[in-house]
């Protein structure tokens, strides 16, 4: 017991090395403090300069005297954020939904179902991973085209519901390490296979699907492309595709442009401290509780 108590951390070794952490921590966020800071600072202190142009930076340069809130407002009103932020949820939900549910369903088939080719499909899936976007961007494009799509959503909600090959693949392996003796048990009691997915191996995926929904969520909420390859009416703009249009129109006015860019930032940030714990969960456990 002494041997093992004296392994234990001290809690000056673990003060340290949060105190290593946060300083290896210090330049990731400097960008985000920066926007933070200067969403706030009224046109004088930003374009505050000394020398040959060259902006100051000193803690007094960088802590906003007086802090204008007025920026956030004033942002607001330059764009209709209210819709955009609409259509960009509208996107999140049923992209998350599909991307989530499709995965889950082909990933049981490959973990739990023996069918000729099985392998071969599986390893055809994961080389889809590898193929960049571009390869395939004109002909999906002229796809959606042609099917009247283009200026819809449907070209950025309708492939979500095919599944995500990197989904799939974490979903199957998750899927593999759940007992099969627990689909044994409910066959014996006349279960087929979409009760045992449905009742016993869904819910044992929770935290599998609660990472791949977070990382759906992400990659919607960030997508700029494809709104700007299918989207032509302003009304349906993204938040993402909005900000950039904001830029574009009122490129110098950096203080409204950083409240813009903040507002789009926090939600994702106090999404991810809220899912860290399940994000950590649905990585490292397997598909059984303790």
């Amino acid at each position: 017991m002494t041997g093992s108590s004296s392994l234990q951390p001290t809690r000056l070794q673990k003060l340290a090395v949060h105190l290593v952490l946060l300083a290896m921590c210090g330049p990731f966020l400097m960008p985000l403090a920066w926007m933070i800071s200067t969403s706030l600072k009224s046109d004088t202190q930003i374009y505050a300069s000394r020398g040959e142009g060259v902006a100051e930076f000193s803690l007094e340069a960088f802590v906003p005297r007086p802090i204008d809130w007025q920026n956030y407002p004033d942002a607001l009103r330059a764009v209709p954020f209210r819709v955009y932020l609409q259509n960009t949820l509208l996107l999140c939900f049923f992209n998350v939904v599909g991307a989530v549910g499709a995965s889950a369903v082909v990933a049981y088939g490959f973990a739990r179902m023996r069918f000729w080719g099985r392998n071969a499909l599986f390893l055809l899936m994961i080389s889809t991973m590898a193929l960049p976007g571009q390869v395939t961007m004109i002909p999906v494009f002229a796809m959606f085209r042609w099917l009247g799509w283009y200026g819809t959503f449907l070209p950025l909600i309708v492939p979500a519901f095919g599944g995500v090959p990197f989904f799939i693949f974490l979903m199957t392996q998750f899927y593999r390490t759940i007992p099969e003796t627990l689909a044994e048990a409910a066959r014996i009691d006349g279960a087929g296979d979409w009760t045992i997915f449905w009742r016993v191996v869904l819910p044992l995926s929770k935290p599998a699907m609660a990472t791949c929904a977070l990382f759906q969520f992400l990659h919607t909420w960030n997508d700029f492309f494809g709104p700007l390859l299918y989207i032509n009416d302003p009304s349906r703009y993204t938040l993402a595709y909005g900000l950039q249009q904001f830029m574009s129109a009122y490129g110098g006015r950096w203080a409204e442009l950083m409240a813009g860019a903040t507002l789009f930032t926090v939600p994702i940030i106090i999404l991810f401290f809220f899912a860290q714990r399940t994000f950590i969960q649905g990585i490292s456990t397997t598909g059984l509780k303790a």
